[in-house]
């Protein structure tokens, strides 16, 4: 390995470091001022606040990448620029180009990385805070997974709990159905069969819903059911994605689908997962460009405040764009090429003679 491919791997990997573990420092006190805010009324230890701080963390880091790339490849041409270390490098013949195929290459490598090891790690983190936090939730009574075998929602309600189990999703109607109703103490009081339900409002219709007691059928009927979920929160409802290693998003994705559930949330996280190396590689390439675009400027502050510019309206035109898919307002792929052809069109306009900068 040359020695100057050495000194670029080296700065890079520093300032990816540094910049990091700056933003986990904000992130973190961010974490601890929420979770202090929810159980301000609640009396638990200091330290189970710290952990659940901790543990919430790493997501919003995952979730931060791209501005963290953006940054650090600021900071690896800062350090390259103050120190003259860049023209010592290219009166030894290295080119600008060389720069961007060392960066292009590092960026890629730790994005699949951080798609492979990081995500994975910080998924297993979230889950893990959900649990422990999810005692403490208002929300807890209102539940709603998706396993292989259907739909399974828990409502409270008027002093009863309701266990509702569907194989299978119409629009707005659940098809094939089980529910269960029991007191406060989980003694049941009477069961539920029926082919359909319509959850088009808050107060279900039941058809012709057969009615058990102590297992045995008492009547057949169609009755309304008054609940906490309509058909927009029905079909809204999903995990929480960023909980789920890959592995169980997928298996996920297969038991929506043989629910006939929405796949877009899902569809959606997976597309970001996929994306995530080559989006972080577009960012390095734009930043590294911009950096040589203003090398010139003495000031750092300057090429800080114009990579933290350029940051925040990446950051929100993707958000943007997710926001769109997310809703149905745009369709999937548009809403996930659109950010990364825009950017690869930019880093190709600001390519042309980047050896004479």
């Amino acid at each position: 390995m040359k020695t100057y491919t050495k000194l670029l791997i080296k700065n890079f990997f520093s300032s990816l470091f540094f910049v990091t573990a700056i933003i986990f420092s904000l992130v973190f006190i961010l974490n601890l001022l929420s979770e202090l805010e929810f159980f301000k009324d609640i009396n638990v230890d200091s330290y189970f606040i710290i952990s659940l701080s901790l543990l919430n963390s790493p997501d919003m880091i995952f979730q931060m990448f791209p501005f963290i790339f953006l940054i650090t490849t600021q900071l690896f041409f800062i350090k390259l620029f103050e120190n003259n270390e860049i023209e010592i490098l290219k009166y030894s013949g290295l080119k600008n180009t060389n720069i961007l195929i060392t960066l292009s290459i590092l960026s890629i490598l730790t994005g699949i990385i951080i798609i492979m090891v990081f995500y994975n790690f910080s998924s297993n983190l979230k889950n893990y805070y959900l649990k422990l936090k999810s005692p403490y939730a208002d929300d807890g009574k209102y539940l709603a997974v998706i396993t292989n075998n259907g739909l399974w929602i828990k409502d409270e309600i008027d002093n009863k709990i309701i266990i509702t189990n569907s194989i299978e999703v119409d629009n707005n109607l659940l098809i094939n159905n089980f529910i269960t109703e029991f007191n406060k103490d989980y003694e049941i009081i009477r069961n539920f069969k029926t082919n359909k339900i319509d959850i088009l409002d808050k107060e279900w219709i039941l058809y012709n819903a057969e009615i058990y007691q102590d297992n045995i059928a008492v009547e057949q009927k169609t009755i309304k059911l008054k609940t906490n979920f309509d058909y927009k929160r029905v079909s809204s409802l999903y995990s929480n994605l960023s909980s789920l290693t890959i592995f169980e998003l997928y298996e996920l994705r297969e038991n929506y689908r043989k629910l006939n559930y929405s796949l877009t949330e899902i569809n959606l996280q997976f597309s970001k997962l996929l994306t995530t190396p080559l989006l972080l590689f577009l960012i390095t390439i734009f930043s590294s460009l911009i950096m040589f675009k203003v090398k010139r400027y003495d000031s750092s502050t300057f090429k800080i405040v114009m990579g933290l510019f350029f940051s925040v309206i990446i950051y929100y035109a993707n958000n943007f764009f997710y926001v769109l898919a997310s809703t149905e307002k745009l369709p999937l792929l548009i809403s996930i090429f659109v950010p990364i052809l825009t950017l690869t069109l930019i880093n190709g306009l600001m390519l042309n003679n980047i050896n004479e900068k």
